[in-house]
């Protein structure tokens, strides 16, 4: 289906700046965190919005890892798609590139905020 994929360049940065300010893990790690941050939201996103793709690039199996069926699981359920749908990788860069925004844009509003008090914040939230 695709073997790896690339944030936009504004975005290569911002990857950076998050796994050092919420030090929670590598850049993968914080490219997870943002898929299912944007994937939580209530709005889809439009394949016609996609951004560029000259940032960071990842495999396929370190930026899943060995979960990559549920993460491709999720964008499924969320578009209505099957599995095997060609446009599954574009969507997944595209929400990784809508979370790294959203985490960003919220900690540089509140650069006081701990990585772990911030996912604990919106694991109650959710429930």
């Amino acid at each position: 289906m695709f073997n790896s994929i690339r944030t936009s360049l504004e975005n290569k940065e911002r990857v950076t700046e998050l796994t050092n300010k919420l030090a929670l893990g590598t850049e993968n790690v914080i490219a997870r965190i943002a898929l299912g941050y944007s994937l939580s939201k209530d709005t889809k996103l439009s394949l016609i919005e996609v951004q560029d793709s000259k940032g960071k690039e990842y495999s396929r199996r370190v930026l899943f890892g060995e979960y990559d069926s549920i993460y491709i699981g999720m964008v499924c359920q969320k578009y209505e798609l099957q599995h095997l749908n060609k446009e599954i990788p574009r969507y997944l860069k595209m929400h990784i590139d809508d979370g790294l925004e959203g985490l960003y844009d919220e900690f540089s509003a509140n650069s006081n905020i701990i990585g772990t008090d911030f996912l604990l914040s919106k694991i109650e939230n959710y429930y």
